[in-house]
């Protein structure tokens, strides 16, 4: 079978194409509809040879907290009629890194030990921009076994700045 990267891309290239004209409100919506995809009980549903297409579009437009656009229901039938339902979240990555390109900017992860306020999230935003040389798009997780400190990815870069990460290079350098 081919890997979902695969069939995925095909799909988030024609919706990118499709949609040039409002780029970031198909990002809020195929977010949401890739969320609501990745649950294992929705597919396990969608699955199910007796269920029809049209009872899973209920269920997911249903579960969506917005109301889905015009554009989102239709991309969402055709999901759904061809299979790839559990391609979505896939689908999803991939727009998102399409849109990125095209204003030049990257989705960064900020992992913290503890909650961040506004005014340390946006000296860390102007750092990480500088280190990184373009615009940022930050999401803030914690991650309480940091310790202290922060991680953060970009891509498939990654700044580790944690008090964990100091402690397992201060170990490999103890026990070398």
């Amino acid at each position: 079978m081919a890997e979902i990267a695969t069939i995925a891309r095909p799909y988030a290239e024609a919706l990118f194409k499709a949609t040039s004209s409002d780029l970031d409100g198909t990002a809020v919506w195929l977010d949401e509809l890739a969320a609501i995809a990745a649950n294992p009980q929705l597919l396990q549903f969608a699955d199910n040879p007796k269920v029809e297409v049209g009872q899973v579009f209920d269920v997911i437009a249903g579960v969506a907290k917005s109301a889905l656009p015009d554009a989102a229901k239709n991309f969402l039938r055709m999901a759904i009629e061809n299979g790839r339902l559990n391609a979505l979240p896939e689908i999803a990555t991939q727009f998102r890194t399409l849109k990125n390109a095209r204003s030049g900017s990257s989705d960064a992860t900020v992992f913290s030990a503890f909650e961040m306020d506004a005014a340390a999230l946006a000296n860390v935003l102007s750092a990480l921009e500088k280190r990184f040389g373009r615009k940022l798009n930050l999401t803030v997780a914690l991650q309480p076994e940091l310790i202290g400190g922060i991680r953060v990815v970009v891509g498939d870069e990654v700044l580790d700045t944690s008090i964990k990460a100091r402690l397992e290079h201060m170990k490999l350098a103890l026990t070398a």
